[in-house]
């Protein structure tokens, strides 16, 4: 179920993957909330940074420095989270993902419901209008960032 929290944090990862397309990366965001308060938050640094882990959830969660828990958070992310962002959910016990979209990139969600993580997919038209656009512009940059030929 989305509450009007999920609804606001899910803007915030948006803003963060509008940043990222804006300084010329991949326009993923993520926000990291406990207790409905923000943790964290982060984008893409691949590009920007030229490290090639840096996922948007990945940013986050660098961000939020460390935690002595993670069991009592929520991670929110525009697009659906790869296997290497899925690892590191389930590494870290993170028991509930709102995600932004899923119709550019198909994740992980039901490998996440398999290790007991709540996975709520909006389909949110931001989300997807800006990942859209970003594939139709770069290509190229997009199958490297999912690590596709």
């Amino acid at each position: 179920m989305l509450t009007e929290s999920d609804k606001k944090f899910l803007r915030v990862a948006y803003e963060e993957a509008k940043a990222g397309y804006d300084e010329g990366g991949c326009p993923i965001g993520s926000v990291l909330v406990r207790e409905g308060k923000l943790v964290s938050q982060g984008r893409n640094q691949r590009v920007q940074g030229g490290d090639p882990i840096a996922h948007g959830e990945m940013d986050a969660l660098r961000k939020a420095g460390r935690q002595k828990t993670y069991k009592d958070t929520t991670l929110y992310t525009s697009l659906s989270p790869c296997m290497m962002c899925t690892g590191t959910i389930i590494q870290f016990g993170i028991p509930r993902v709102v995600v932004g979209e899923n119709q550019n990139f198909g994740g992980n969600e039901e490998f996440l419901r398999s290790r007991g993580v709540e996975v709520i997919v909006v389909n949110d038209a931001d989300c997807i209008d800006l990942m859209s656009r970003f594939i139709r512009e770069k290509p190229q940059l997009w199958n490297e960032d999912i690590a596709e030929d």
